[in-house]
């Protein structure tokens, strides 16, 4: 499990260096068995220090305080030789600003007042034209005639993930000429969790451990429902066959939804986490399951028949189409939801590719239940999917959450 420190500082104060919690929770059984440094550097002689001189690099590198800064877009031109091509010129605070050649198709003529991430001459990034990961000193050049004195990164040039087929925009607020490593940079705990702590499978359950490990305060918010609307009676429907596969199985009807991408801030976190933004929807289904514990799962409503969701096991026979577009043979020994027509969803391990919420849906209803973990194991092995879901269900959640 990957805990970014910014994520845990919501919920406790962390009082001693990321190495001495390292240690520590190693301690109570909670073994940390690496710890990323994403953009910031590590003490020095920290045994948790990446070899920056080995021959294989580290998936993360710190970035240069005076190289690699938050940038601004000041104006974006066409480059004169190449229509793939842009010139996009960034302020970079003080008045100083340098333009830059890029290809990148996110970057569009016009374009003003986007944060983006700067690195001058002299930085050094991941190689993102390299089939293997190697890292390069950026150096002024020309591109089809036109200088180019810096970069306007992606994420894989910044080492936060394997993403670039465009730039990384960063959110209106990020302060121009501010080092990225200031802003964004983190430090990551790798804790490998043995099954017995399925309670500290989340953010909140780390920052438990933690304030007891360090007593200090744990800092949860008080929780509030926001119901508007119609009531759900009559509207959507569930029917459990059998309350020992499911012990618990809730829905909300959310509507007049617009699919698009999640916030940036919420991105970056998914990211840190080891999770690879989708949307808004999808992102924040699997945000909260990071950060409490409870995996969730959306249906596009109106693709549900009857907006009835039904519990039980599969039919000798059946067949699923899952979110990976393969088609699943399936048996008694499964748990599905369903709908009056067949099964939709693998219970408690993949969503079913038929109900999927796609850029078109406009309403979702939003399923939190409570798995049989034995049940969910068996079928997560039988057709070798493993999921952040599946790893939780099976293990066990807090019926009270």
């Amino acid at each position: 499990m990957r805990v970014p420190l910014s994520w845990l500082k919501e919920y406790v104060d962390i009082v001693i260096s990321p190495e001495e919690l390292a240690d520590r929770l190693t301690l109570a059984g909670m073994e940390v068995t690496a710890i990323d440094y994403v953009g910031a550097e590590a003490p020095p002689n920290s045994p948790w220090a990446p070899d920056l001189n080995g021959p294989v690099p580290p998936d993360h590198i710190p970035w240069d305080a005076e190289r690699v800064l938050v940038g601004e877009l000041i104006e974006v031109t066409q480059h004169p030789n190449a229509d793939r091509l842009t010139v996009p010129v960034v302020g970079y605070g003080d008045g100083r600003s340098i333009a830059v050649v890029t290809g990148a198709p996110n970057i569009k003529v016009g374009m003003q007042g986007q944060k983006v991430a700067l690195a001058l001459s002299g930085a050094k990034l991941v190689d993102g034209h390299s089939d293997t990961r190697k890292w390069v000193t950026l150096k002024p050049t020309k591109l089809r005639g036109v200088a180019s004195e810096g970069m306007v990164c992606s994420e894989l040039e910044l080492g936060l993930s394997d993403e670039h087929e465009g730039i990384m925009f960063l959110p209106d607020d990020a302060p121009v000429g501010t080092p990225l490593r200031d802003y964004l940079g983190d430090v990551v705990l790798n804790i490998d969790l043995t099954p017995n702590l399925s309670r500290a499978l989340s953010i909140v359950g780390v920052a438990r451990e933690v304030a007891a490990l360090t007593e200090q305060p744990l800092k949860l918010p008080e929780p509030h429902a926001v119901a508007e609307g119609a009531p759900i009676e009559g509207r959507a429907q569930v029917t459990v066959t059998d309350p020992n596969d499911c012990p618990r199985f809730a829905i909300g009807l959310i509507e007049g939804i617009t699919v698009g991408p999640s916030p940036a801030w919420m991105q970056q976190r998914l990211r840190l986490a080891g999770m690879r933004p989708i949307s808004n929807v999808v992102d924040v289904s699997n945000y909260v399951m990071l950060e409490w514990g409870q995996p969730t799962h959306a249906f596009d409503a109106d693709l549900v028949v009857d907006r009835h969701l039904i519990v039980r096991r599969a039919a000798a026979g059946e067949t699923l189409r899952t979110l990976d577009n393969q088609d699943r043979k399936l048996s008694p020994a499964h748990i599905v939801v369903a709908d009056p027509s067949g099964p939709e969803s693998l219970a408690g391990v993949m969503g079913g590719l038929e109900t999927e919420v796609t850029t078109t849906t406009r309403n979702i209803l939003l399923e939190a239940a409570i798995w049989n973990p034995q049940q969910i194991r068996r079928t997560a092995q039988a057709f070798k999917l493993p999921s952040e879901a599946s790893r939780r269900f099976e293990r066990g959640i807090d019926p009270e959450l």
